[in-house]
This record gives structure tokens, C-alpha cells and sequence, in this order.
């Protein structure tokens, strides 16, 4: 079973020697999205709110280039750069994860470029 690069003009194109994402067989890796521009490449919002929007909407771009969705995510992870905006990031987020089954979740704190407070990326399963 080979591999196979997931990319799209919906998402940001990676800075680095990596993937937006790559699927092998029925399993989809996203790689961690910030809140880029996937046009200007410019940061979106000074909140963590407004990053943690469109880190999820990248997310959401890359997974439907791999034919998939939120409802094939069986774990999110978030990675927060202060602990003062897990509330605020946790708001947002169960503002835009509503189908159940909820994927599985672990939030972590990071040290990210200067400006970025949020970083997500998504492993889904498709059938």
C-alpha cells in the first residue's frame, strides 16, 4: 500500500520538507495548520479564538482533499501556546466540532513563530 501526498491551494503550503498530508490506505494524517492565509500566507487574528478558527478551517481543507471530513477525525490534537487560552480556545472549538462521535483530543502546550498562539492538526480514518 503506497502513500500518497495530500495537497491543496485551500490550505497553507507548507514552509518546510513536509506534507499538508499525506493518506495510506484508509488512514489520513493532516499535518499541524496554523492560522495562515492559504493566499496572503499572512497570520488571520490576534485571539486564539480567531487563529483556532481558520487553523480549523486549513484543517478542513486539507482533509476534503483527502476525500475526507471532520466526521472521519478520530483525534484532533491542539497545541496552545499559553495555558491562559485553553477556555477561550475550547469555546471556539466546541463551536466547530459538533458531530458526534467527538473525535478524541489532546491539547498540549508549544512554544510556535512569533504571532501564532495556535497550532491543530487531525488523523482520520476513512471506510
Amino acid at each position: 500500500m503506497s502513500k500518497t501526498e495530500i495537497r491543496t491551494a485551500a490550505a497553507p503550503t507548507p514552509v518546510a520538507a513536509f506534507s499538508q498530508g499525506v493518506r495510506k490506505g484508509p488512514i489520513l494524517q493532516v499535518a499541524g495548520q496554523v492560522a495562515f492565509d492559504p493566499g496572503s500566507g499572512a497570520i488571520v487574528g490576534d485571539t486564539v479564538a480567531e487563529q483556532t478558527e481558520q487553523a480549523m478551517r486549513n484543517v478542513e481543507a486539507v482533509l476534503a482533499a483527502g476525500g475526507a471530513s471532520l466526521a472521519d477525525v478520530v483525534m484532533l490534537r491542539v497545541y496552545l501556546t499559553d495555558t491562559a487560552h485553553f477556555a477561550e480556545m475550547n469555546e471556539t472549538y466546541n463551536a466547530l466540532v459538533t458531530g458526534t462521535p467527538f473525535p478524541a483530543r489532546t491539547t498540549v502546550y508549544v512554544g510556535l513563530p512569533e504571532g501564532l498562539l495556535v497550532e491543530i492538526d487531525a488523523l482520520a480514518v476513512l471506510d
